[in-house]
C-alpha cells in the first residue's frame, strides 16, 4: 500500500482537457478535485493545483470548470485542437502559476481518476528516478453495451511492467517532459506514443503499474463511430511512419506496412488473379484472413480470454481497411502540404 503524503503531492499538478464532455466532465474534475479533502492527512492548504484546458466546448464545459473553482485554459479556435496542444497548454499554465511542479497527470475529461491512482503513480516516480512516465489501466465504464466499448476495454489491457509507449492517463516528470519538448501540437492523435518515444530516446523508461488509472465512457454505439475513431489510428501510424522513416526505431513502420499488405496488397492481388483461377484466389484470400485472425485470438487469449480474443482477433483484421483510409488520408494532406483537423466519432462533438 502507498501512504499518503502531504509533501508529495505538494510537488504534484493535475491537468484535464475536454471538448463538449457534458455531464462527464464534472464527473472527471470531481475525481480529482474531492480527494483533496477526503483522503485522510491532506489538508485543503496543501491541495494540488489542477488546469483544465478547453478546445471550443460549446455545453458550458468553461463555465462548469470555473464553478468548481478550477483554473481554466480556453485554446484560440483560430489554431487546430489538438489533444497535445491542450495538454502543453495545461502544462505551461500550471507551471506559470505553480512552478515548483515537479509531476504532471494527464487527464482526458470523459475519464474518471480512480482513488488511490495518484499516489501510486508519484511513489513509482519518486522511487524510479530512470523512469520519465507512468500509466496503469484504463477500463471502460460500460464494457458490455456494444462489441465496440468491449474492444475498447481491451484496447486499454496493456501489458505490465517496462514498455515503449503508453495510452490515456499517464504520470510524467516535469523535467523529462519539458526535455523532450512536450507533446507534438501537430499531431491529431498517437501524440501518447510518439512522446514515449522520445522520452526513450532521451534515456529514460516507460512503465505501466499494475494498477487502475481511470473510468472511461467511449459512447461508442455506431459502426461509424468504430469507423472513424479506427481511421483515426490509421492516421497516426502514417505520420508517425513518415516523421520516423529514416530512424532505427522504425516508429509505425511495421503497422503501416501491416496495413497495406492486410487492406490492399493481398486483396488487390486475389481480384487481379481472380478469372485465372476461377475464383480460388478469393478463397484463398478468405482463408489467410481467417488464419491472421486465428493467429490474433491464440496471441491474445490468456489476456483477454477465448471469447473476447476472437472478438478482437476479428477487428484487427476488419480494422486494417479504416486504418487504410487513414493512411490515403494522411498522404492525400501530405501532397497538399495542410494539417488534418482532429478526427471526432463521438455523436456530441
Amino acid at each position: 500500500m502507498v501512504a499518503t503524503n502531504v509533501e508529495t503531492l505538494q510537488h504534484l499538478g493535475v491537468v484535464v482537457i475536454g471538448r463538449n464532455e457534458g455531464d462527464r466532465l464534472r464527473l472527471s474534475l470531481l475525481s480529482v478535485i474531492q480527494p483533496l479533502t477526503t483522503r485522510q492527512g491532506i489538508m485543503p492548504e496543501h491541495q494540488y493545483p489542477i488546469v483544465y484546458v478547453d478546445s471550443g466546448s460549446t455545453d458550458g464545459s468553461v463555465a462548469l470548470a470555473k464553478s468548481l473553482g478550477v483554473e481554466v485554459v480556453e485554446l484560440d479556435s483560430q489554431i487546430p485542437f489538438t489533444a497535445a496542444r491542450a495538454y502543453n497548454a495545461g502544462c505551461d499554465r500550471l507551471l506559470a502559476l505553480y512552478p515548483h511542479t515537479q509531476f504532471v497527470q494527464f487527464v482526458d475529461g470523459d475519464c474518471i481518476i480512480v482513488e488511490s491512482w495518484l499516489e501510486k503513480a508519484y511513489a513509482k516516480l519518486v522511487c524510479c528516478p530512470d523512469i520519465f512516465l507512468v500509466c496503469g489501466r484504463r477500463r471502460e465504464e460500460f464494457p458490455t453495451l456494444t462489441v465496440f466499448h468491449r474492444l475498447c476495454d481491451m484496447e486499454w489491457n496493456t501489458p505490465l511492467g517496462e514498455t515503449t509507449e503508453c495510452g490515456g492517463e499517464s504520470m510524467v516528470r516535469v523535467s523529462d517532459f519539458q526535455s523532450v519538448g512536450g507533446f507534438d501540437t501537430t499531431l491529431i492523435a498517437g501524440e501518447e506514443p510518439e512522446l514515449c518515444l522520445r522520452l526513450l530516446r532521451a534515456g529514460g523508461k516507460i512503465f505501466r503499474l499494475d494498477a487502475e488509472t481511470s473510468i472511461h465512457d467511449v459512447q461508442m454505439v455506431r459502426w461509424e463511430q468504430w469507423w472513424k475513431r479506427t481511421l483515426r489510428g490509421g492516421y497516426a501510424f502514417a505520420e508517425g511512419a513518415w516523421r520516423y522513416r529514416r530512424t532505427p526505431e522504425r516508429f509505425c513502420i511495421r503497422q503501416s506496412f501491416r496495413i497495406w499488405f492486410w487492406g490492399l496488397l493481398l486483396p488487390l492481388l486475389s481480384l487481379a488473379t481472380v478469372v485465372m483461377t476461377r475464383g480460388v484466389s478469393v478463397l484463398i484470400l478468405l482463408l489467410a484472413y481467417g488464419l491472421l485472425i486465428a493467429r490474433i485470438t491464440f496471441s491474445t487469449r490468456q489476456r483477454f480470454g477465448l471469447g473476447n480474443a476472437i472478438i478482437y482477433g476479428l477487428f484487427c483484421v476488419l480494422g486494417k481497411f479504416p486504418e487504410l483510409q487513414g493512411q490515403w488520408e494522411f498522404i492525400f494532406y501530405q501532397l497538399r502540404q495542410q494539417q488534418r483537423l482532429i478526427v471526432e466519432y463521438k455523436l456530441d462533438q
